[in-house]
């Protein structure tokens, strides 16, 4: 057997982690690749470039509704760094359920408490921190759990609000943030290309280079392409998502699993299941080998497969969080897909329990 069969016979359930280019974006990227000039040369080739670039930034911008400015970066990770490391204010406050690319660079920062869904409280006080002078850094869609907090809802006191929106840009509306990091491999764009979205650039001290003077190193002009394309041809898939959801749900129920964050506010597209008794590794390895790829928590931590910062502030002990694996579908993500995790998913939690009996 070929390994394009071999890959073809797979079942992909990691979108989270990123999801296939779409067509239009493979087919822009390739075009800009054809005729391509550094965007900063003052010849007619540079010129035409910018023009392509500024073109894209626009379009961007429309495509999510965007009133503010657009900086083009490596992707939500350096959007990120960008907007907590380069922002003027006093400190930043956020909480403990953030992506690793948040907790990197806020070390030492107030963590704002959650609850057991892993929610941040709408009102939240502290002796310790002025909001008035700081950056409230709360993601939009939690990657993991795929529970959406009600950032519209937080009370900010005058507090500069950054949003990781990685996961939700392009699938659900922005919310109404001061600055938000996107990336584009999360919604059908090429890995590698970003952007921080920001509404006042007074916001951040600027650093020297390009975008404006807030990013340096040459604009990677194919991939903006790509990303201006893939965020104009998203369709609205949400729905048959929730659908799928909620039939996995209901089947992993049914099997004596457990659904992390079950009655939160999640996005359809993403949810976590603890299969009690089997670890993630070993529920990773056999649906690995039944063609099927799944994930341990975040891709950027899964690696180690190290136990779940999320899952530990929403309350859950070392054991419980280690049995849990995230399911993420993508536009093409059909019934019989998930009706083939399910029945792997039934298999192995029946085995388990028949090796209990024994």
């Amino acid at each position: 057997m070929s390994n394009a069969r071999l890959a073809a016979d797979r079942l992909y359930l990691d979108h989270a982690a990123t999801t296939p280019m779409l067509p239009q974006a493979q087919a822009a990227m390739v075009a800009a690749l054809a005729s391509w000039a550094n965007p900063s040369s003052p010849h007619a080739d540079g010129r035409a470039a910018r023009a392509r670039l500024e073109d894209a930034r626009r379009r961007i911008a429309a495509a999510l509704g965007w009133t503010g400015h657009v900086l083009f970066t490596s992707g939500a990770s350096e959007a990120i760094a960008i907007a907590l490391t380069q922002a003027k204010a006093g400190q930043v406050v956020t909480s403990p359920v953030e992506h690793d690319a948040v907790l990197r660079v806020t070390k030492g920062a107030e963590r704002l408490a959650v609850d057991g869904d892993g929610l941040v409280s709408s009102r939240h006080r502290s002796e310790g921190w002025d909001l008035p002078s700081s950056v409230l850094a709360i993601q939009h869609v939690n990657n993991e759990t795929g529970v959406i907090q009600p950032l519209d809802l937080i009370e900010r006191d005058g507090a500069i609000l950054f949003a990781d929106c990685a996961q939700s840009a392009g699938k659900l509306p922005l919310p109404d943030a001061d600055m938000i990091a996107i990336s584009a491999h999360k919604f059908g764009g090429p890995p590698g290309i970003g952007a921080l979205l920001i509404r006042d650039l007074a916001l951040i001290e600027p650093s020297g280079g390009q975008e404006q003077g807030y990013r340096a190193g040459t604009e990677n002009l194919p991939a903006i392409l790509a990303m201006a394309a893939a965020l104009e041809a998203r369709g609205d898939w949400l729905e048959a998502a929730a659908a799928l959801r909620a039939r996995l749900d209901a089947g992993i129920e049914a099997a004596g699993g457990a659904i992390v964050a079950r009655d939160a506010p999640r996005l359809p597209a993403i949810a976590s299941y603890r299969m009690p008794g089997l670890s993630a590794r070993a529920q990773l390895i056999q649906f690995d080998l039944k063609g099927i790829s799944v994930s341990a928590g975040s891709a950027c931590s899964s690696g180690s497969l190290k136990t779940s910062h999320v899952l530990g502030a929403m309350g859950w002990d070392d054991v419980a969080a280690s049995e849990v694996v995230r399911v993420s579908f993508g536009p093409q993500t059909t019934e019989a897909d998930v009706d083939r995790f399910l029945d792997a998913w039934v298999g192995m939690a029946q085995k388990l329990s028949a090796q209990a009996r024994r």
